[in-house]
């Protein structure tokens, strides 16, 4: 770790790096990008507005120079950008990086895991947010069912792949499915998260009432099972975790609506366009991609990426109400990557 830290105005630290390496997605979520909004004629960013693997490599080795160990690769569907496997060798060569992981819906995972793997990526968050067909089926927007899901994770897992499960849960659409789903998980000794429904982007439709809570998703599971609070692996871990006491496998929550963790953020993303966001609630971004192209050399987007970190001082979450939620203009999740 660097000596002297880079850290905002809050001293936050900065820590990891999300990518989002493409816009576009093969699933239609309702929190994320519905159909309704994303039509078949949406019109998604052209090739030649993304980042490049040369230009994201080159600031992924800027931002590991100021202090990021950890980098997520993200979409969109990260697995919809071709030779995905060139970039994860990239980065896994970078002196510096320590964790790198790949958030994925999982239906394109089955061809690419061994490529994935043996460029270097150990670790996959998958989505997945319900077991029943049906539900699941409408909550993708595209009739995915999660059988092939299912498969693609013990595929993933049997390849090497550390898995965890990501699961939004939302009231009047899939809560009846947090205990089945961490029955199933548990069963396979595999992470369930469960994460709150979130107001990120402004076409989910989101609101307090479709919110159900960390409080009351452990009030459900320990009904049926005991559980154990485990202490944070380090500063910033976003997800709270539990263990199972009749065995070792894990369950976590991500509790951005009930329990902000906006104190100990020390997260930076990167859209597929190369805007440089400070909070995955921004309203805008820094472009690192024009000051790139237009030729500024490392020492020039170095001092510009600092100076966007000394000046972050985003609480959104601590200070989120559902009036101020409404008001507020926010970048979409599928672009600025979860």
């Amino acid at each position: 770790m660097n000596a002297h830290p880079l850290l905002d105005s809050l001293r936050r630290p900065i820590h990891d790096l999300r990518i989002s390496v493409t816009d576009r997605c093969n699933f239609r979520c309702t929190y994320c990008m519905p159909k309704e909004m994303f039509g078949d004629d949406y019109a998604f960013l052209p090739e030649s507005e993304l980042l490049t693997f040369d230009e994201i490599s080159r600031l992924t080795k800027l931002f590991v120079s100021l202090g990021v160990r950890k980098i997520r690769l993200t979409g969109g569907e990260p697995l919809m950008r071709r030779n995905l496997p060139e970039l994860v060798a990239g980065i896994r060569s970078i002196g510096g990086v320590e964790d790198m992981g790949l958030t994925t819906n999982g239906a394109m995972l089955g061809q690419q895991a061994e490529p994935l793997y043996a460029a270097g990526l150990r670790r996959l968050n998958v989505s997945l947010d319900a077991l029943e067909p049906e539900r699941f089926g409408r909550m993708n927007g595209r009739g995915y069912r999660p059988e092939a899901i299912l498969k693609h994770i013990d595929h993933a897992v049997q390849t090497g792949f550390e898995v965890k499960v990501n699961m939004v849960v939302q009231k009047g659409v899939n809560e009846s499915e947090i205990v089945p789903m961490a029955r199933y998980f548990k069963d396979r000794n595999i992470m369930l998260r469960f994460i709150e429904f979130m107001d990120a982007g402004n076409d989910n439709g989101w609101s307090y009432e479709k919110v159900v809570t960390k409080k009351e998703i452990l009030e459900r599971l320990q009904s049926a099972f005991a559980l154990e609070a485990l202490e944070p692996d380090y500063f910033g871990e976003v997800a709270q975790g539990y263990r199972y006491k009749d065995n070792q496998a894990k369950v976590g929550f991500i509790t951005s609506v009930s329990e902000s963790f906006c104190s100990s953020c020390t997260r930076a993303r990167l859209s597929s366009n190369g805007k440089l966001y400070t909070c995955l609630f921004a309203s805008d971004g820094f472009d690192l991609r024009a000051l790139m192209r237009s030729g500024a050399d490392d020492q020039t987007l170095l001092a510009a990426i600092r100076s966007v970190w000394e000046q972050r001082a985003d609480r959104y979450s601590d200070e989120r109400t559902e009036q101020t939620s409404r008001n507020r203009t926010k970048i979409g999740m599928s672009y600025i990557g979860g």
